[in-house]
């Protein structure tokens, strides 16, 4: 075998505190996140070169070291000391830029994709170390769990089964820089964190814990945010937030049908990408 296709999920947060910064410039998170099949595709083929490839169908994907995808690449190849090289083909459906996880996503296939190419067993605590010093969010994607996240991301707990819910996505076409959020956030000293359910039964459980302290960031630069926030509590959303550093929001729907007919409502007058999906 020397080609595997594989998808990498995009991920919504439905918690994000910011606890602190750390000395590493780093920040310390308390995260709840879940994937949901939004997905890009990504093909990996060996080749008999040691050159890393990679191609694109969206043109503001970089195509050599810049990307993540080949970052990853690069690392675990490193990592074993093989000469082998990849041609990598990514299949964009996830927005860029997006708070969606996307390039994280992208990497962790990578990682994962390669490690059964080539036969190499390593654990996934292996490829998830390997993962943390390309994103914050790669280990998760290789952990494939909702999970409690903390540390920076990187200390992964899963949380029990939450119910099926439909999540309605919509991106209005802005690029937000995650280091730019971060760099603009005011920590306020905190008196402790919320309690979060043991168990979460129902939709509105989920709903119950939905925060973001970054939002206070991004949608003082873009007050769109809070307006597709609101226009979705309208459409039917149980709740609505800004997933990551933004600028997408996702509503939080208990079925199907009102989150398409919430999608077909948003796109009617304007041109942002917006996407009915289902919780993994």
């Amino acid at each position: 075998m020397d080609k595997l296709i594989l998808s990498a999920p995009a991920k919504i947060n439905y918690l994000l505190d910011v606890i602190g910064k750390r000395p590493d410039g780093y920040h310390d998170l308390r995260m709840i996140m879940q994937r949901v099949n939004l997905c890009d595709e990504i093909s990996l083929t060996i080749t008999n070169t040691s050159a890393i490839n990679v191609t694109s169908n969206n043109k503001t994907v970089p195509d050599g070291p810049k990307n993540i995808a080949w970052k990853a690449a690069r690392a675990l190849l490193d990592f074993v000391k093989s000469s082998s090289g990849v041609d990598i083909e990514i299949i964009k459906r996830i927005p860029v830029a997006a708070g969606l996880g996307g390039g994280s996503s992208d990497a962790a296939a990578v990682l994962t994709g390669l490690n059964r190419l080539l036969k190499l067993d390593l654990t996934d605590e292996v490829l998830m170390e390997i993962g943390c010093k390309l994103g914050a969010d790669v280990p998760f994607f290789i952990f494939r769990e909702t999970a409690l996240a903390k540390g920076i991301g990187e200390k992964l707990s899963p949380l029990p089964d939450m119910p099926k819910c439909w999540i309605l996505l919509v991106n209005p076409g802005i690029n937000v820089s995650t280091a730019w959020v971060y760099k603009s956030l005011q920590l306020t000293n905190r008196k402790e964190l919320n309690k979060l359910p043991e168990f979460f039964k129902s939709v509105d459980d989920i709903v119950s814990v939905l925060s973001n302290d970054l939002e206070s960031v991004t949608i003082s630069a873009f007050p769109v945010i809070d307006k597709i926030k609101a226009k979705l509590i309208n459409l039917g959303a149980a709740g609505s937030m800004m997933s990551g550093s933004g600028p997408t929001v996702f509503g939080i729907f208990k079925n199907f049908d009102t989150a398409e007919a919430a999608r077909v409502e948003v796109t009617k007058t304007t041109n942002w990408f917006a996407a009915a999906v289902e919780t993994l």
